[in-house]
């Protein structure tokens, strides 16, 4: 009997069909002291970065895998290793105009950002970005969003990297690719799903009442994301297109959480909070009334239970939480955001994945109700490592996320606990959002105004 058939979840499969209009690549700009990664005539030392790489890709099989698709009639699309796997394909440099500052930093990265991952080769790219100051080297990573959603690709990541900057190197393991399931083992996989459904829905069939109650528990939080009251019109209500701005946020972890405490509020709170000075600032920049504004903003939620490891795929649901742009005391606005989020965690949530599961024209139809539903942000926080983090001894500095964006949602908000710093990294559509330095400026302008309100650790002890 061979290997197991790795199908494509809905929700993985619905990202691969979305890339279609709007790229679903989820991304991560980090910056590594790279010192001992050039020669002393500043030459990069691609080669040993790649042996590192390679001696680590056992532990993530997914990056030497690609999405087969099957002929009609043997089920829907699958993870196949790739007939052939050339690293150098995967792991290249790419050096910085001059200056090499963070200016020419972003614009390489959103040049790489949109080039689009070739189906041919498993879905990922890793670009070390040279010429930067102080022998820094950015690094920006590329994943199809169907490869891992956020927590996961942080773990995914985090699993090519050492943990001490003298890690002794591991020996690379051969690697043979597995062949892909024949035409025979492909059908009789599909004819046992389709038993097993079957089988399922037979089973709901005959306990209606409990499906019943198990319906109406989790129809609040179905509704909050596909049949709620739209959202005000503002601006920011346009649907997206390919090209895209980005800026970056910086705080420490160790405030974000002082601020968090003494609200009562999560460190995800706070970064809602934050984006909705930003996006106070930009809307009021552009002449537009904020008073009584409140704007909907979609927030992943993580429905896995234990610890994240590389290959895990898409495992989410979605909630939706107001922003009262109108308030302008930046405490009393998280607080009002923290009791939000805390009533809508509290609602049973089911993934994504069931939300669009079925035929084609069930996507669609969730698509429309996006579209409806006018909500023009969307976050995510996600936690990382709280040690530092090392590759051919090189240490990475801070990580920033590169979120996708989708429909009618121009700005996306991503923050990275990592080591002891809170990164943020704002994306946004470039023509929705050409005045993102203004949204950037608004999100640090209420971080440091909630700082300002709250003490620190040695005004606390006195």
């Amino acid at each position: 009997m061979g290997a197991p058939i790795d199908r494509l979840t809905p929700l993985d499969r619905f990202m691969l069909a979305t890339s279609e209009i709007w790229p679903q690549d989820i991304g991560a700009l980090a910056l590594l002291d790279g010192a001992v990664l050039l020669e002393p005539t500043d030459v990069f030392r691609i080669e040993a970065v790649r042996l590192a790489i390679r001696s680590r890709l056992h532990l993530v099989p997914r990056f030497r895998q690609l999405v087969h698709i099957p002929r009609r009639g043997l089920g829907p699309p699958l993870w196949a290793d790739a007939p052939a796997f050339d690293l150098a394909q995967h792991v290249r440099e790419f050096p910085l105009p001059a200056p090499g500052g963070e200016v020419e930093l972003l614009r390489a990265v959103e040049h790489l950002r949109r080039q689009p991952l070739d189906p041919s080769r498993p879905l990922w790219q890793m670009w070390f970005l040279t010429g930067l100051p102080q022998q820094r080297i950015g690094l920006f990573v590329k994943l199809h969003h169907a490869v891992a959603d956020g927590t996961a690709a942080m773990a995914t990541v985090a699993a090519l990297l050492d943990a001490t900057p003298d890690a002794s190197a591991e020996p690379v393991l051969p690697w043979t690719p597995a062949p892909t399931p024949t035409a025979g083992e492909l059908l009789a996989d599909n004819l046992r799903r389709r038993i097993e459904g079957l089988t399922g829905a037979l089973a709901v069939l005959t306990r209606p009442r409990t499906t019943v109650r198990r319906m109406r528990a989790a129809w609040p939080a179905v509704r909050e994301v596909v049949a709620q009251e739209p959202g005000p019109e503002t601006s920011l209500d346009r649907v997206v297109g390919l090209d895209r701005n980005i800026a970056l946020v910086r705080s420490s972890l160790g405030q974000v959480k002082q601020i968090a405490h003494r609200h009562d509020a999560t460190v995800n709170d706070v970064l809602l909070a934050a984006t909705a000075g930003g996006l106070r600032a930009l809307l009021r920049s552009r002449g537009e009334l904020v008073e009584d504004l409140v704007v909907p903003i979609y927030v992943p939620v993580s429905l896995r239970r234990g610890p994240s490891g590389p290959q895990q795929g898409n495992l989410i649901a979605q909630m939706v939480v107001p922003l009262p742009l109108g308030e302008s005391d930046s405490g009393h606005r998280l607080r009002q955001i923290a009791a939000a989020t805390a009533a809508r965690k509290s609602r049973r949530r089911t993934s994504l994945g069931t939300l669009i599961r079925g035929p084609r024209i069930v996507r669609r139809l969730m698509l429309k109700a996006v579209l409806r539903q006018r909500v023009n942000a969307t976050s995510a926080s996600i936690p990382g490592p709280t040690r530092p983090l090392y590759l051919s001894g090189a240490r990475l500095l801070e990580a920033f996320p590169v979120l996708p964006l989708v429909a009618n949602e121009p700005l996306g908000i991503g923050a990275l606990s990592y080591a002891g710093t809170f990164a943020i990294g704002i994306t946004a559509d470039r023509d929705a959002v050409p005045d993102i330095d203004v949204f950037a400026a608004g999100v640090r302008d209420a971080l440091n105004a909630l700082g300002a309100s709250t003490p620190t650790a040695e005004e606390v002890r006195v």
